[in-house]
């Protein structure tokens, strides 16, 4: 009975092991595959196409708030967000133009966080605007917008790490000198 449960102590050291060494595989070669400039470019592409889009609607959101002298809670969330996305926003789509220039995308953490800052004040601002027009409204933009991250990531999953993937990034053996 010891020898068994010996034995299946060691068979699971090793499984694990063995999937400790293989999730250490998968994560060079998707670091590998975000070293390829066409992804790099194909990124760039889908900030500049996400920036302008919230930048845009940020703006057109915002319009009626111009002229309004009192604002209630949510509409001075909305205006807030707004205020803080746009910029961020705008700085991000030159910095795209430069990063397409160059065909790489910039490793700063201060473009990253610049990044999440605009995107997350865009989401809030919009909540915020559909939330100020109706409560029912607000909550549906919430709960829509999970269900399309959900979307969005299965997709993306799908497309990207398929049974192919592997074989699209395998790395190259160099001949030994």
């Amino acid at each position: 009975m010891n020898e068994d449960k010996e034995l299946s102590a060691e068979q699971a050291d090793v499984l694990q092991a063995e999937a400790e060494a293989e999730a250490e595989a998968i994560r060079q070669e998707v670091e590998d595959a975000a070293e390829d400039p066409a992804v790099q470019e194909e990124w760039i592409r889908q900030s500049n196409l996400i920036y302008g889009g919230l930048a845009a609607a940020g703006l057109v959101v915002v319009q009626p708030f111009l002229s309004d002298s009192s604002l209630d809670l949510s509409a001075r969330v909305c205006v807030i967000a707004f205020a803080v996305s746009i910029p961020l926003l705008a700085a991000l789509l030159v910095l795209n133009r430069q990063e397409e220039f160059r065909r790489r995308t910039s490793r700063s953490m201060l473009v990253q966080l610049a990044k999440a800052v605009a995107q997350g004040s865009a989401f809030v601002g919009i909540t915020a605007a559909f939330w100020h027009i109706s409560r029912a409204a607000g909550i549906v933009f919430l709960a829509v917008a999970i269900v399309a991250m959900g979307v969005h990531s299965s997709g993306y999953t799908q497309l990207e790490y398929d049974s192919k993937f592997r074989s699209r990034f395998r790395r190259h053996k160099t001949p030994a000198a």
